[in-house]
This record gives structure tokens, sequence and C-alpha cells, in this order.
């Protein structure tokens, strides 16, 4: 980890001052976004099901179904970052369309805050972090597999565990705690009230059991084909190891979990991507390539994320340690932390 002398290196409020026009969201931006790959996504999905089985036009269409819905679910971070009562009809059409589709409404997210605090970023109370490189690497392997089971995981909690801990206050308080967030850390527990953006949760909550239910009896009487849930199965498994293998490369991980860190430590720990630009914001959508850019301006929508990492590389008077956090590719970025993580052993 980065030594806390680096903090005045840095230039903070230059880099502030370089940037400070690119903080509003462009609403028109995020909904031609959203609502052309969410459209895209539906519309390969019913292509996939309606071609060969293992003809080429199905398997492009499913590589077209993954990619597009997961640049879709990822509105899902720009929800838990913008401003309180704004995008209001946004994120209600967002939790309608793809949210409470692929079990992750909105409200699962909004602990994501968190992890932007100095207080909270890196240490155990973190949802979204895990040491890697200073743990065995077999651990990294571990993450990404379990990516096969979320989205199991979740109908269960929706078409099940739901409706019964409606009934059941303990059940109640451990669907609360330990199902209702988007986190890396096993031993995260959301505590009790936290809610940020979505003050309708309960009803998000209530829209995704009935959902999962209605969907699940559905196929069990034959009115919709088996192949539709493993169509979705299969689509939301992916989405998740992809975003799984983008999570390990957004972040070192160096921080043991006891320590708070700096600012600058926070941004120091993270880690933006500089290859290639269309094949990086395929398995990166909506600016998380540049993930160490972000945590410097975490208000900062999405399409300004790249002009900011530009601006700031050409024009801050001292740009070395903000280079730092930059890697060439998903690939260099898992390299480094594999490496590391075998070095602590």
């Amino acid at each position: 980890m980065e030594n806390k002398k680096d903090t005045p290196d840095f230039h903070l409020r230059e880099a502030h001052h370089l940037v400070r026009d690119l903080m509003k969201p462009n609403p028109i931006i995020y909904w031609i976004d959203f609502l052309f790959h969410a459209a895209l996504g539906w519309s390969a999905f019913v292509v996939v099901l309606s071609t060969p089985l293992f003809s080429i036009w199905q398997l492009v269409a499913f590589i077209v179904a993954i990619l597009s819905h997961y640049r879709a679910v990822t509105f899902i971070h720009e929800l838990a970052h913008l401003k309180k009562g704004t995008f209001k009809i946004f994120r209600l059409v967002w939790n309608l369309i793809i949210g409470i589709p692929f079990l992750v409404p909105s409200f699962m997210y909004s602990i994501h805050y968190d992890h932007h605090k100095p207080n909270i970023y890196g240490t155990s109370e973190d949802a979204e972090y895990m040491p890697f490189a200073t743990k065995k690497p077999i651990l990294m392997v571990g993450y990404v597999l379990f990516s096969f089971f979320p989205h199991l995981l979740n109908l269960g909690r929706y078409c099940l565990l739901t409706p019964a801990s409606y009934l059941i206050p303990p059940l109640r308080k451990f669907c609360w705690e330990r199902l209702s967030s988007l986190t890396i850390n096993p031993a995260y527990k959301r505590p009790s009230g936290y809610i940020r953006n979505d003050k309708y949760w309960k009803l998000q909550e209530f829209a995704t059991s009935v959902f999962s239910i209605i969907i699940i009896s559905c196929v069990t009487f034959d009115v919709l084909p088996f192949k539709i849930i493993l169509l979705w199965y299969l689509i939301g498994t992916s989405i998740i190891i992809l975003n799984s293998l983008r999570t390990l490369s957004a972040h070192a991980y160096r921080n043991p979990g006891d320590q708070k860190m700096e600012f600058s430590e926070q941004y120091l720990d993270s880690i933006d991507i500089s290859g290639n630009s269309f094949i990086t914001s395929l398995w990166a959508p909506l600016g998380l390539r540049y993930h160490a850019t972000h945590h410097l301006f975490m208000s900062m929508p999405y399409h300004n994320l790249g002009k900011a990492q530009r601006i700031l590389v050409k024009n801050l008077s001292d740009n070395s340690l903000y280079l730092k956090t930059t890697r060439n590719s998903m690939w260099d970025a898992l390299c480094r932390i594999w490496g590391e993580a075998s070095a602590s052993r």
C-alpha cells in the first residue's frame, strides 16, 4: 500500500479544478444508452430462443444478449451514485425492464455508497472489498467460480424466502442482512434500515418476488418452455462472471481489512484500464474502465469519466502519481494482483 506521505503530491485540488465542468449527468445520454441496450438485449434473447440450436445466428445472438444486458444491468452502479431525488422515472423504468427480471432490484446496490467512504473503504465493513492481494491466489479463482451460483441464490431468495420472511421475523432479518446486497465480502451484514435512494425498496422486493413466482409457475405448468429459464440463467451467470473478472481488475486489494485508508490511498488502490477502447468497454461498461478516476470523483457521470481521465493525464502539472493507477488491460491487472498474492504467501 502506498505511503501516506504521497498525499500532498497528488494535487487533488488542481484535479478537481480541471474537471469541475464534468460533474452534471446528461439524462438524454442515460435514457438513449439504457433503452437501446435493454431493447437490444431482450431482442437478442428472443432470437436465441427462436433460432436453431447451436447455429451461428444463435451464438451471435447469445453473445449480443450477454453484452447488451451486461451494459444495461450496470446502470445499477449509476443509480447508486445519482443525487437523491433525481432520475426517479429512470430508476423505475430500469427496475421494471432490467432490475426485476434479473432479480437485482436497485435497492440491493444502494450499499455501494459506503464503498467510497474513507472510513469504510478497504475495511471489513466494506461490502465490496476483499484483500485478494494478501491472500492465497486460489481465493480469486474461487471468487470467479462462485459466479455460477448467485443467480440461483437470488431466485431462491425471491421465490421462496421472501414470501416466507413476511411471516417469520427472524427470516426477515436474515434476508435483509445477508441476502439484500450485491457484495464480494461474505462476512458483510447489511445494517438495519440502510436505504439511500430506494425508499420504495419494499415495493421493489415484493414485485421481484411476484415476478419470480409467476415465471417459475409458468415454467412448472408448461405455460412457458424450460429453455427460457435456462437461457435466463446462462445470460445472468455470464454477466456475473464478466463482472467478477472486472471487479478483480478494479482495485489492487492490498488493504488487509483492519486499517482505514486515507482518500489518496483509496485512489491509489484503484485502477484505470488504458487498453483498446472498444474491447475494454465491453467488459467494463459505463466508464468502469476508469475506476480509479471514478474513485476520485464518485459523483461524476459515466459518460464524462473518459474525458476527465484524458484531461488529467494531459493537464495535471505532475501526473506521475495519477498514472500509477493505470493498467494496460484486464490481463495486465489480473497478472499483477495474482503476482502480488503469490509473493505474499
